[in-house]
């Protein structure tokens, strides 16, 4: 199984292949398409990521030992970034994801072409994701 840096270098090789922005946009919103949809019901309150601009529902749950991420959105550019997270989270125990620096955002530059309100969407996102990595691992302890 790969690690969680060994998919983020990954990532960066990738968005390296992209002269422009438009394409690495188009990159990023592959990863959207990609998730699938969540049920209506999984689509409540308690899911949402606060400190979205867009609707950002984010669920987690533990399965052999692994923390696998399921999310959705109703705009795409926000789709396709919980999409690029949860690629490299998603599949990992939750100690892992907990303590894992996410380099790769800042290395493929995601952040600075993001507007303020989608940057601290992205934030908040990673939060979540940790906050759910963060409650898994105590719960072993």
């Amino acid at each position: 199984m790969q690690s969680i840096n060994d998919i983020q270098d990954e990532i960066i090789e990738e968005f390296e292949l992209f002269d422009d922005w438009e394409g690495k946009f188009e990159h990023i919103i592959e990863f959207g398409k990609e998730l699938t949809p969540l049920p209506d019901d999984a689509k409540t309150e308690e899911h949402l990521v606060k400190g979205c601009q867009s609707r950002v529902w984010l669920t987690a749950a533990e399965k052999d030992g692994q923390l696998q991420f399921e999310a959705d959105s109703d705009a795409i550019i926000t789709k396709g970034i919980v999409g690029l997270l949860m690629r490299m989270l998603s599949g990992h125990p939750a100690k892992e994801i907990a303590e894992a620096e996410l380099y790769a955002i800042d290395k493929i530059g995601l952040k600075d072409h993001l507007s303020p309100n989608r940057a601290n969407g992205l934030a908040s996102m990673v939060k979540k994701m940790k906050l759910y990595a963060v409650a898994h691992a105590s719960n072993k302890a």
